[in-house]
């Protein structure tokens, strides 16, 4: 078996540090036997005074995983049904399954998400709609007129929880403001992290904004579900980088795009993309394509034999993703274009 050179199957961020980062983990080694700031009220509140939002509209936790499955114990039960795009992130299913509630999936049209059936999917059990935006692995990028319509369509019972892990790599022109929606639609609930466009992936830290009451019956599982006291210096450290942060998210925006264009070159079907992704639609050949790459010693994610998600590196692994790609012919019945 070929030892795994470039690791481009979990999205991580392969790019320096970011400026403070690693003195604020390491001032922070010192007091990790204490409890100090267990549900981190500090990081909570330089949050809120940066998004422009009360206090008590953020909940900061363990990655947007946690605040995921936290969401959804508070406002799911047995019996409810929880309604999301497909293909889409694929922990959504287990997450909702985790809470008793029944997952919805709703197959994407030629056009990519179809959210006036999402809409129609919904039913009086319905008690939340989840969109990733952008999507992973797809790349789609939803724009606030496609979120403001589907909330428009959706009963005022019903939750709109929107998961933007990899909102800094899209388009900010492009991708929806949904905290915007937030602020005059208590419905509506976002879904942040860390772990991608800061690179603190491994230390799991991440933020929901939502209503007050939205907030409310999730606060209570934050002790269990706490942002280490590393995590919580990291996180503070990296929004002081915010300028780096964004010139390392172009830098990567950047490079996906050459990949998707070098793909696109070699015949390959490869949609735009707003995360630190590109999606290769190859259907049945998908597992071929990962077998193939894998030869070459680049690890990358094949989802439910619909197609391959290929994470963004560094150029020299890239490069190799390019090389690779050259030699494996992407047409249906393995007959080059």
């Amino acid at each position: 078996m070929t030892p795994v050179v470039h690791q481009l199957s979990f999205n991580e961020n392969h790019w320096p540090v970011l400026p403070g980062v690693r003195e604020a983990l390491t001032g922070s080694l010192d007091t990790i036997g204490h409890t100090l700031d267990a549900l981190s009220e500090g990081l909570t509140a330089e949050l809120a005074r940066r998004l422009g939002v009360p206090a008590t509209r953020v909940v900061a936790g363990a990655g947007s995983g946690a605040l995921l499955q936290q969401f959804l114990a508070a406002h799911c039960t047995p019996g409810t049904t929880v309604v999301h795009t497909a293909p889409s992130f694929a922990m959504y299913p287990l997450l909702i399954r985790n809470t008793g509630a029944t997952a919805v999936a709703v197959p994407d049209g030629p056009g990519g998400s179809d959210l006036a059936a999402v809409a129609k999917a919904v039913t009086d059990d319905t008690r939340v709609v989840v969109l990733c935006n952008p999507d992973n692995p797809t790349g789609e990028v939803l724009g606030t007129a496609a979120v403001r319509q589907l909330l428009d369509d959706l009963p005022p019972h019903v939750l709109l929880l929107g998961g933007e892990a990899y909102r800094e790599f899209a388009d900010p022109d492009a991708v929806a403001d949904v905290l915007g929606l937030a602020a005059h639609d208590d419905r509506v609930a976002v879904v942040r992290t860390f772990s991608k466009s800061h690179g603190l992936l491994g230390l799991r830290v991440g933020y929901l904004v939502a209503a007050e009451h939205v907030t409310a019956p999730i606060r209570p599982s934050t002790l269990f579900y706490r942002v280490p006291t590393p995590g919580q210096a990291a996180a503070l450290a990296a929004m002081d980088a915010e300028d780096r942060m964004r010139e390392q998210c172009r830098a990567v925006a950047a490079e996906r795009d050459r990949v998707r264009d070098g793909l696109l070159a070699l015949g390959f079907d490869v949609p735009p993309s707003g995360g630190n992704f590109v999606w290769v639609r190859l259907g049945g050949r998908s597992r071929a394509f990962v077998e193939h790459l894998a030869a070459a010693g680049i690890a990358v994610r094949d989802q439910d034999g619909l197609g391959v998600r290929v994470s963004t590196g560094l150029p020299p692994a890239n490069d190799a993703v390019l090389a690779a790609a050259a030699g494996f012919d992407p047409a249906p019945d393995g007959t080059a274009p």
